[in-house]
């Protein structure tokens, strides 16, 4: 059998590829090695190969143009991965939609993208698409043999050869919605040469033929796809699972000896909290990694004690721009920080009035390099809001995140610029207050939003969950932080929850705090 490293490693020096073509490579090299694995059933990269091509040559022989999308609104499945690749071979844009959405966010993501196709399963025709008139419209496709969508089987073209596809970085790779955790999700177009310079990252990450990664978060998150993209095209195995479970995360862990991961921090908690955990043979993890919302240092410090492997949390956005690692095997001490710019990432912190600020300040995060969106599908003035150009032209990508950087070059994020909470004219910052709330044994977690008052315009509230068996109530706790607060910062109303709301990747929905557990005004405080 050929080997792939060299071959491979040739191959990620040029500037330019593609997740289909390095799939291709690693089908012609390796044909029989397991490229997925769910359940009880496992594909082959010869086999995922054949099936991206079958779905590529039916969308051709629908008339797919270069740039057209195509929308996949489903559960985790191996056809839908086929499905992924097999539009990209094509020259399509990949929209995959959440399911666990509402129909009301789902249809207007639907009528933004211009979908021209959508791959549906029974969970996503029964919630939606049976209702929707413009789904309706489109040319649909069942996965499962849903009754709303033609069925995979009678779809698929014999002919298995696709013709070839000459792709350009710059063309869309996929349309990827926002969580809508302040609103109505946009769209963000993340062109090729985006999702190449990841497949380049992840190589350095130990991504590579030898390793095996399991997956554990939706297919229509960045968050997955960051990592699953590469992993494939470097001729990695994936382990998926569809609904998270900690028992049946360890289970498959130890199984196929699994040595790369990627998961939110709420997983990391739940990992960590279940009894088994220390019972499972983990020793096989090379590298965890951490994205998508904060991880509190005293989990990390868990994590890292406990699970073997390297550990590392990325902060980043989907729309790109700049990024940092903390490598938290390394840097015990700054687990309070979001680590350092990565390699050909420029990070900067800006005022309000767009200028940069100096050493040490604090400033809103802005970055740049080579893994930025072209934009939010048709909102070119939401595209521009999110732009920022220093003096010499160069394109930045904000954040909306409030931080500075420590004495090493560390970045220490405040807060979400949306999220501060403006008292009497004074700038507070809920993370300052939920990391004091944290230093209270009896708490697990908390969320700081600020709601009316009169006399201030915004007072801080805030929403705790307490550890079980913890005995303090709300009136001690309150009094407590309080006691420790600064006078502007001192919380209104403090209310105890079993839990806080959270997106499908694990952002607490503060907007949600706001609509459901906002306090009346008092004019008093």
């Amino acid at each position: 059998m050929e080997p792939m490293t060299a071959p491979l490693n040739d191959l990620l020096k040029r500037p330019f590829g593609t997740v289909p073509d390095m799939i291709a490579h690693a089908a012609r090299v390796r044909p029989d090695h397991p490229a997925l694995i769910m359940d009880d059933a496992r594909v082959s990269f010869q086999e995922l190969n054949a099936m991206a091509d079958r779905v590529a040559a039916s969308l051709q022989r629908d008339g797919i143009a270069p740039g057209d999308a195509v929308a996949i609104c489903a559960e985790t499945s191996i056809r839908y991965v086929a499905v992924f690749i097999g539009a990209l071979r094509a020259g399509g844009l990949v929209t995959p939609l959440p399911p666990s959405a509402s129909p009301r966010n789902l249809s207007a993501m639907l009528e933004n993208s211009e979908a021209k196709w959508i791959f549906l399963d029974q969970a996503s025709e029964k919630h939606w698409i049976r209702e929707d008139p413009r789904a309706q419209t489109l040319q649909r496709i069942s996965l499962d043999n849903a009754d709303g969508g033609r069925a995979w089987a009678a779809w698929l073209d014999t002919v298995t050869e696709p013709v070839p596809v000459d792709t350009q970085p710059d063309w869309p790779f996929n349309l990827i919605y926002s969580s809508g955790t302040t609103g109505m999700p946009k769209g963000i177009v993340q062109p090729c040469s985006m999702r190449w310079s990841h497949t380049q990252r992840a190589h350095l990450n130990g991504y590579g033929p030898d390793a095996v990664l399991l997956v554990a978060t939706p297919l229509y998150s960045n968050t997955t796809l960051v990592a699953l993209l590469p992993a494939l095209a470097l001729g990695a195995t994936v382990v998926m699972m569809g609904k998270f479970d900690t028992l049946r995360y360890l289970e498959l862990a130890q199984q196929h000896r699994v040595t790369h991961t990627i998961l939110v921090p709420v997983q990391y908690q739940r990992l960590m909290d279940d009894p088994a955990f220390d019972h499972f043979d983990l020793s096989s993890f090379q590298a965890k990694f951490s994205t998508s919302a904060p991880f509190g240092a005293s989990l990390m410090a868990e994590v890292q004690r406990r699970w073997p492997g390297k550990l590392t949390e990325i902060y980043g956005m989907t729309e790109g721009g700049g990024r940092c690692e903390l490598e938290a095997h390394r840097y015990p001490d700054k687990l309070h920080t979001v680590g350092r710019p990565a390699s050909g990432h420029d990070i900067r912190l800006i005022d309000e009035s767009g200028c940069e600020v100096a050493p040490g300040e604090t400033g809103e995060v802005v970055g740049s390099s080579s893994a930025m969106m072209r934009g939010y599908h048709r909102l070119p003035e939401k595209t521009r809001e999110v732009e920022w150009f220093d003096a010499n032209g160069k394109r930045f990508i904000r954040t909306g995140d409030i931080g500075r950087f420590d004495e090493d070059g560390f970045l220490i994020l405040s807060d979400r610029m949306k999220d501060m909470v403006i008292s009497g004219g004074f700038n507070i910052y809920p993370s300052d207050i939920e990391a004091e709330l944290a230093m209270h044994p009896d708490v697990r977690e908390s969320a700081v939003i600020g709601v009316p008052s009169r006399r201030w315009g915004e007072t801080p509230a805030a929403f705790v969950v307490l550890k079980p068996g913890a005995g303090v109530n709300a009136e001690s706790l309150l009094e407590w932080v309080n006691g420790r607060l600064g006078k502007m910062q001192r919380l209104t109303t403090l209310e105890l929850v079993d839990a806080l709301p959270r997106s499908e990747i694990g952002k607490v929905l503060k907007r949600e705090l706001r609509a459901i557990h906002a306090p009346r005004d008092d004019s008093s405080t």
